[in-house]
């Protein structure tokens, strides 16, 4: 059976031994660390990469969610919370689970299944594996955790990226430049200087009088390519 690799993150002492005991019971899940605050947290778990991580929602300073937006990649999530506003909030962006403060052994073991189940699945599905890569994202009061290819059109907007995925749209505060370091090349293509496009999406390509391409999206979106990323396109498709 696959090792879970887990991280707890909880400002509150007790809570993360309260999870460390009932993490005892079974075997496949490894704990590999685990942090008070979410600064912390962000520099273990991109060190670490755990699979999973046990996540409390209210925290000093910083949230889990504000942890999870500064992350570029997402590991599973068992959100931990003593509030039941946080866990209506934590099926609104699909956490694989949360649990209630103080824990139940019952309540636990049932958790622990459901991430059993799911971190299994996706380990026995080898290649969609790598491509089912998550990010969290809020906007204003919203969140969600998307996969990187659901998302089909990013727009530079200032000091603001603008997300198309779904039928929804997302303000972030990360630049094209760092979406450019996190998104896969073969998936994604930067048109122009203030759009990047997930190339699943083309429904078609054509070309203006100028030479330049201009690209639709099956989503509607009629995109012009710039002169020098008009021919980076062509020479990487074949066109």
């Amino acid at each position: 059976m696959k090792k879970i690799k887990v991280i707890i993150i909880d400002d509150e002492r007790l809570a993360r031994e309260e999870v460390k005991i009932a993490l005892k019971n079974y075997e496949d899940f490894v704990l590999i660390g685990e942090a008070e605050n979410a600064d912390d947290a962000k520099i273990l778990i991109e060190k670490e990469m755990p699979d999973l991580i046990f996540l409390d929602i209210q925290m000093p300073e910083k949230s889990g969610f504000d942890l999870l937006e500064s992350l570029d990649h997402v590991p599973a999530v068992l959100f931990i919370t003593a509030y039941d506003q946080y866990a209506i909030q934590a099926f609104e962006v699909n956490a694989l689970d949360y649990l209630m403060k103080p824990i139940r052994e019952e309540r636990f073991a049932k958790a622990i299944q459901k991430i059993r189940d799911t971190i299994q699945l996706k380990s026995s599905l080898n290649d969609a594996v790598a491509k089912d890569r998550k990010i969290f994202i809020k906007d204003g009061e919203k969140r969600f955790f998307i996969q990187l290819d659901e998302i089909y059109l990013i727009e530079s907007l200032e000091n603001y990226t603008r997300l198309f995925f779904q039928d929804k749209k997302a303000l972030q505060r990360r630049s094209l430049r760092q979406w450019e370091e996190i998104l896969d090349e073969t998936i994604f293509f930067r048109i122009n200087r203030t759009e990047i496009i997930n190339i699943k999406y083309i429904q078609a390509i054509n070309t203006t009088d100028s030479g330049r391409l201009e690209v639709k999206l099956k989503t509607g979106e009629l995109l012009e390519v710039s002169n020098r990323q008009s021919v980076r396109f062509k020479n990487r498709n074949g066109i």
